[in-house]
């Protein structure tokens, strides 16, 4: 194992993590893949080499490191290699286009672009067109150990592009201090075990992926990652892989239902976020025995905000309360809204971020008046629990009132051919928006959008009720399960 020069750390300074966790249990899992078991002193050997290999590239502290490759080994060795060069990582989406990748790259500048396996025809044009390194993930093993003399919090560790729902994506700056900040409270709330073990099966360029690999090495912990989202390969996991936490979004979760998978007594907490849940599937899943906690967050806030407590039920639509050293206002920076009243939801704390890579303008107006200005709509009950509406920019207001996309998909989820909806704003003459939606029904089932429509007029006031309804066989989403309605308001579906 490598060696690190011993110091006395200042204030915005820490040991590095890693090293610190393989010191004090070497034998622990750190990580279980398809590629086999890492314990936390395998992973630091690993990133020790890594580091050194990126060293000899010229990668030193305050640049960046673009990641292309899948989840799995490669890429946590590579995440603490960067942080013990006090660089950051890039994490490129591997479903984007060659000019996405393109753009990213151009934007972020790396000293060095790593690709994993099978990605090297993609990534290496992208490389020599950017003027940068490529190089590949599994020669970094054969690098030299590279001394390190721990992290500084305010370091820039992570530029997290975000998902382009409403446009061109923006580089989120996430410092090691947002991370760290992120897991500390969010194990205040959840709490963590010695013997928890993370299911990862999100994608890594996500900032709830990214995240579990940090707060894993902080808690001492074991991630079980998937390289992709399967039902079968969940369901072996939770029966042989020890999980006892597991992080999904709400497609994820019907998915599992629908598949039958049973949750054992053992997954002690679903982190369920992503955008919010329909009821109906919390209610589904709570009956059969999940305990669902929850949560909403943001790439520019290291991911949790607010988080409900694993099977509460008091509150079904809830995000819970925010987190313990985060601050959520609904409204205005100068002013909060009454409990119930419907507003921008604000957000300010040590998890959120500085501001977006090289663009002023922009984090002047996110971080106008010393608050996160999210674009999310929701309200605060009277005990400050968090529920959330929509996207701001989703928001459709026909004839004058205020129509939320997600009241309207989650009374559609209620009708039992319909497997998944989405509602979004077309421009109409008469009422200045008029509400559509896209339905993909389940298998072997015929439903009309007559007949949805008055199965939702029983639910809904009838300016709610979608004026015309089309049956799609998938609805656009991003790699991370987010549904991206701005595609289907441009495009010729409903």
């Amino acid at each position: 194992m490598a060696r690190y020069e011993s110091r006395t750390f200042g204030p915005d300074e820490t040991p590095d993590w890693l090293h610190r966790r393989a010191e004090r249990s070497p034998e622990r899992l750190a990580l279980r893949s398809k590629a086999g078991d890492l314990t936390y002193g395998q992973l630091d050997e690993l990133a020790s080499r890594a580091a050194g290999a990126l060293a000899a590239q010229g990668v030193s502290a305050g640049d960046r490191v673009a990641a292309l490759m899948p989840g799995g080994p490669d890429f946590a060795v590579l995440l603490h290699a960067t942080l013990r060069l006090g660089a950051a990582i890039v994490p490129m989406n591997t479903r984007l286009s060659t000019q996405e990748m393109a753009f990213v790259l151009e934007d972020s500048a790396p000293r060095a672009l790593v690709l994993g396996e099978r990605l090297g025809e993609t990534g290496a044009p992208l490389a020599r067109a950017a003027g940068t390194h490529a190089l590949y993930a599994p020669a970094l093993q054969r690098g030299a150990h590279a001394p390190t003399t721990g992290h500084r919090l305010s370091d820039l560790a992570a530029l997290v592009y975000t998902s382009g729902t409403t446009g061109k994506p923006k580089g989120a700056m996430l410092t090691l201090g947002n991370f760290y900040h992120a897991a500390v409270t969010s194990a205040l709330g959840l709490g963590t075990l010695p013997e928890d073990r993370w299911l990862l099966c999100m994608p890594l360029f996500h900032v709830g992926g990214l995240s579990i690999l940090l707060r894993a090495a902080l808690y001492g912990i074991g991630v079980v990652a998937h390289d992709g989202f399967s039902e079968q390969a969940v369901a072996r996991a939770l029966e042989n892989d020890g999980v006892t936490i597991a992080s999904l979004v709400p497609v994820m979760l019907q998915r599992l239902l629908d598949a039958g998978v049973p949750f054992p007594p053992t997954l002690r907490c679903i982190l369920l976020g992503g955008g919010p849940a329909p009821g109906e599937l919390l209610e589904r899943a709570l009956g059969a025995g999940a305990k669902i906690a929850p949560t909403y967050g943001l790439t520019e806030t290291a991911s949790q905000v607010a988080t409900m407590q694993p099977a509460q039920t008091d509150r079904i639509g809830s995000a819970g309360r925010p987190l313990l050293l985060t601050e959520l206002r609904i409204g205005t920076p100068e002013a909060g809204l009454a409990p119930g009243e419907v507003g921008e939801i604000l957000v300010r704390g040590p998890t959120v971020s500085p501001g977006y890579w090289r663009r002023e303008a922009d984090t002047e107006k996110a971080l106008a008046g010393g608050w996160l200005h999210t674009g999310d709509i929701g309200y605060l009950d009277a005990e400050g629990y968090l529920f959330v509406l929509d996207r701001r920019d989703d928001l459709i207001v026909s004839g004058g009132e205020n129509v939320y996309p997600a009241e309207v998909e989650g009374a559609l989820a209620r009708h039992p051919s319909v497997l998944d909806a989405a509602v979004f704003a077309r421009p109409d003459a008469t009422w200045g928006q008029a509400v559509h939606a896209a339905v993909v029904l389940r298998d072997d089932e015929t439903v009309s959008a007559e007949d949805l429509q008055s199965f939702l007029r029983t639910q809904l006031a009838g300016y709610k009720v979608p004026r015309r309804i089309a049956f799609v066989a998938a609805l656009p989403r991003n790699a991370g399960g987010k549904l991206m309605r701005r595609l289907l308001r441009e495009g010729g579906e409903a």
